[in-house]
């Protein structure tokens, strides 16, 4: 059963909103051996300038189970979703198969269409004739929360 738009979008894109801006230091943290933070902030960053380019056709959604752990995409992580871009092979995507909602890699051999896992222990959904494909976007970012 396929749940509607307003239940399955987090968070349509507000348009004529002031982006906030975040201090951005310039200076790299290192993830291997600590060092002395640098206290120089390099100027401010706004999220969205970033992380949302096509702001009319962005959209969030958060990810459920683990069938996508290989590209990083794990269960409650808040997914970037651009529905103005053209999926080209291996790109990810949020796609309805037969009216079921999913997360996967759009793989494309000629005619033929793929949806890749990325965890060995689910099947890939090679699309048959008669089956019914709608892909709603490409993921182009993932947001993780650790908390």
């Amino acid at each position: 059963m396929i749940r509607t738009l307003q239940q399955i979008f987090f968070k349509l894109p507000a348009i004529g909103i002031r982006p906030i801006l975040i201090p951005l230091f310039g200076h790299n943290v290192p993830a291997g051996f600590p060092s002395p933070a640098d206290d120089y902030i390099e100027g401010r960053l706004s999220l969205d300038e970033h992380l949302v380019p096509h702001k009319d056709s962005t959209f969030f959604v958060r990810a459920k189970g683990n069938s996508m752990m290989g590209a990083g995409i794990f269960d409650g992580n808040l997914l970037v979703v651009d529905k103005s871009l053209t999926p080209s092979s291996g790109d990810i995507v949020i796609a309805v198969v037969d009216g079921e909602l999913t997360v996967k890699r759009f793989i494309k051999r000629g005619e033929k269409v793929i949806l890749r896992p990325e965890n060995p222990r689910y099947k890939e959904i090679e699309l048959k004739e008669g089956q019914e494909l709608q892909v709603w976007g490409v993921v182009t970012s993932t947001v993780k929360t650790f908390v």
